[in-house]
């Protein structure tokens, strides 16, 4: 029974390391493609910027905090980046209405449409490197990156 025990324990081990492996990859890849994809359309924003914008136009006007909160960035890195997409007319801050003392942060029509159309250019890159791959194989991927993220995310979470 120990044998056994160990052996799983070994296997576990080894399943573990090929995913560190595997996700260490996945970043040094997509950080490379990313940067010699030389179309116009990714590089309309950069990534900070694409990531608060995708998260405002899924979770609606947002202050700094709670996008802080959401995204895992400490609140002076939010309001500096925010600050910028707002001096490049892409957010746009308004009175918070449930207090009238802070501000939320929505996007504008033009920082949707640079959104979109990143959000569009990254669809198709997808798409034409996982064209081999089944619609199966696809939506699994998708559903454990999503497990992936989300388990990130609770590990990060404070508290």
């Amino acid at each position: 029974m120990n044998d056994d025990h160990s052996a799983d324990t070994d296997a576990e081990e080894a399943t573990l390391g090929r995913i560190e492996t595997e996700v260490a990859l996945l970043m040094r890849f997509g950080e490379a493609t990313r940067r010699a994809t030389g179309t116009a359309e990714h590089r309309v924003l950069d990534r900070a910027a694409y990531v608060i914008l995708r998260h405002l136009a899924d979770a609606g006007p947002q202050n700094v905090s709670a996008l802080a909160a959401r995204l895992n960035l400490d609140g002076s890195t939010v309001t500096r980046q925010v600050s910028a997409l707002q001096r490049d007319g892409l957010i746009t801050r308004t009175p918070d209405p449930s207090d009238g003392r802070g501000t939320v942060i929505s996007p504008t029509p033009a920082g949707l449409q640079r959104m979109a159309a990143v959000q569009a250019a990254r669809t198709r890159l997808y798409g034409d490197m996982l064209a081999d791959w089944s619609v199966e194989d696809r939506t699994t991927l998708a559903a454990l990156l999503g497990r992936l993220n989300q388990a990130l995310i609770n590990r990060n979470r404070p508290g």
